[in-house]
């Protein structure tokens, strides 16, 4: 799925997450899992981050995890949902006496605007989070500008086969698009490289949940906030026998007494190479001045 062939509603976006801050359900079992994941790659990464921006940062159980990884490093948590940074007041005053520098967690911002200087952080962290900004590409180009040079960038994000069970059933009962749709992973790829990145890594692997029935995963997916926020998604509510129908569907998916919900996790990291150009589009040469001394003479 290519990011220019359907139009996120940024403000549909935010709302399900900000009521799923308010109501404290948030079971972020798979978000937890794939962070997991990426802290283990982080093994393979010789880095020693000074600043870390997490880019998604919810209620801030990424960054308690950076903070264990980097006890020495200044933590920023970047949300668009100013419900989950509240709720990260707690994590902050929790923490605050044991770092040695700020940790501001309240700041709400599009990815697309960050308010950072440039060149202002050594690591972006985003865990499952450039999957709902409307431009990823956009996204892309601000981490770019505020990392540091040699600066990392380290993200996952959902992939195109994300739920593809449950899309499945609603297409065979309706046209609309139910089901929200993600950007392809060689799609990410292009769009490193499109923002400057040197040496983008991009791999994928697929999660399969299992729920007792749909309700259960309709709950969870409202629970955590992520439901479709394409523009052109029905507006209105479905019918009952449609929605019966669409479990029927479903239903053909289920085995040893389970129905699975497939996820395609994509994983990316990139550095910020030496800057070659600057802000205002000249050409960065660097030169080294040798001088030769001769020897003298006896």
């Amino acid at each position: 799925m290519s990011a220019t062939e359907f139009s996120v509603d940024t403000a549909q976006v935010r709302r399900p997450f900000e009521r799923a801050a308010r109501a404290g359900e948030n079971p972020a079992v798979l978000e937890r899992e794939v962070e997991r994941r990426m802290l283990e790659r982080l093994d393979f990464i010789r880095c020693d981050p000074k600043r870390i921006l997490d880019a998604g940062c919810g209620a801030g159980r990424g960054l308690q995890q950076l903070h264990r990884r980097y006890p020495k490093a200044s933590l920023l948590g970047v949300d668009l949902a100013a419900g989950f940074l509240s709720c990260s007041r707690t994590l902050r005053d929790r923490l605050h006496s044991l770092l040695p520098g700020p940790m501001r967690v309240r700041l709400c911002a599009d990815f697309s605007r960050l308010p950072l200087r440039s060149g202002s952080v050594d690591m972006v962290w985003s865990n499952l989070a450039l999957a709902w900004i409307a431009d990823p590409s956009s996204a892309l180009r601000e981490f770019h500008r505020v990392l540091a040079a040699d600066g990392l960038l380290m993200f996952s994000s959902y992939g195109p086969d994300t739920l593809r069970e449950l899309k499945s059933a609603f297409q065979a009962v309706s046209k609309g698009r139910h089901v929200h749709a993600f950007v392809d992973m060689h799609d990410l790829g292009d769009m490193l490289v499109a923002s400057c990145f040197a040496a983008p890594v991009v791999d994928m692997e697929m999660i399969t949940l299992t729920y007792r029935d749909v309700a259960a995963l309709v709950r969870d997916l409202k629970a955590s906030g992520q439901t479709c926020a394409a523009r052109d998604r029905p507006r209105g509510l479905m019918g009952r026998d449609t929605w019966q129908r669409m479990l029927t569907a479903y239903e053909r998916e289920r085995r040893n007494g389970k129905l699975p919900a497939t996820v395609e996790v994509v994983y990316g990291h990139a550095w910020k190479g030496e800057l070659r150009t600057a802000s205002d589009g000249r050409q960065i040469v660097k030169m080294e001045l040798r001088t030769k001394i001769a020897p003298r003479t006896p």
